[in-house]
């Protein structure tokens, strides 16, 4: 989705209170996922979280405006497919993955570059950022190789930052092409077939890989996180952002990309008492300041912003 709107929106008390679930919900679903993967198979775990939570929307959404509203297109529901795929499988399919090799925080820092190939993506289809711009989009990659080059965790690290680098890439291009294509008019719509075409490749790519399941084996506490991943991260978090793209400034909306970072990262050392590092500390800031340094130009440049429906909780 885009939007060209001129930045002038006043933000409410329920708009303040739609972006702090954005802050705190969408930055807590790294944590979420790492809780999930302790006893779940991850590539099964996102399975479940997306059926569930398309199905639960689809529901909804009957239930308040009838079975109709979810006709789509035929090319509507390609385009919802094929982004589904990108952010969903590609995207946060792979941060389950990544999770078990790497901290959730060092996934949140890495994923949170998703803005810099967004501008990547433009300058490649023919829009000439401005040059804060491009230079945000280097301080943030500087970061992001920073943070890559002086991780210590060996070979099971090294796949982690693989990885994830490859979600964060994977939910850039559905993010990009999701402002392209001939998308379903309802975002909710969209919502329901991208959860769905994402849980079922997440689906058959766990039977591919062999992942086991057994019921005996999932502790209640992965239980716990992955129902609040299905409801807080796929269902609310979403509903706030949605809401808020048409009710705030989107140069206020889009800080959630160097904000859930920060939360996950001390979130991972509260609750699974990960280290917070000097090379984490240190990318991670000149991450964190080259999204700023993008977001903020491009508030004061008045150009359309391409923003995502969901962090990689991609997360």
């Amino acid at each position: 989705m885009t939007t060209t709107t001129p930045d002038t929106r006043t933000m409410s008390s329920a708009g303040w209170a739609a972006l702090f679930v954005v802050y705190i919900v969408w930055g807590s679903t790294y944590l979420g996922i790492g809780i999930v993967i302790e006893t779940f198979p991850p590539l099964l775990s996102g399975a479940i979280r997306f059926f569930a939570a398309a199905v639960l929307l689809a529901i909804v959404l009957m239930i308040r405006s009838g079975p109709g509203v979810l006709r789509v297109s035929p090319r509507g529901l390609g385009s919802a497919t094929l982004v589904g795929l990108l952010l969903l499988a590609g995207g946060n399919g792979m941060v389950s993955v990544a999770e078990q090799h790497i901290s959730t925080g060092m996934a949140a820092l890495l994923v949170s570059s998703v803005p810099l190939w967004l501008v990547v993506f433009r300058r490649l289809s023919g829009d000439r950022p401005p040059l804060a711009t491009v230079a945000g989009v280097v301080t943030g990659f500087t970061g992001v190789a920073l943070l890559s080059l002086l991780s210590d965790g060996g070979a099971g690290s090294a796949v982690g930052i693989t990885v994830i680098l490859l979600a964060a890439l994977s939910w850039s291009v559905g993010s990009f092409l999701s402002s392209r294509l001939p998308m379903p008019g309802n975002s909710f719509v969209a919502s329901v077939y991208e959860m769905a075409a994402g849980g079922l490749a997440l689906l058959v790519l766990s039977a591919t890989k062999g992942e086991s399941f057994d019921l005996s084996q999932i502790s209640m506490r992965s239980w716990l996180a992955l129902a609040y991943l299905i409801t807080f991260g796929s269902l609310i978090a979403f509903t706030s952002y949605v809401w808020l793209l048409g009710n705030a400034p989107i140069s206020l909306v889009g800080t959630y990309a160097y904000v859930n970072p920060a939360v996950a990262v001390g979130l991972g050392a509260l609750v699974l008492s990960e280290p917070v590092t000097w090379p984490t500390l240190l990318g991670g800031a000149v991450i964190i300041a080259g999204v700023g340094l993008v977001v903020s130009t491009e508030r004061r440049t008045k150009i359309p912003v391409a923003v995502t429906p969901e962090p990689v909780a991609v997360k």
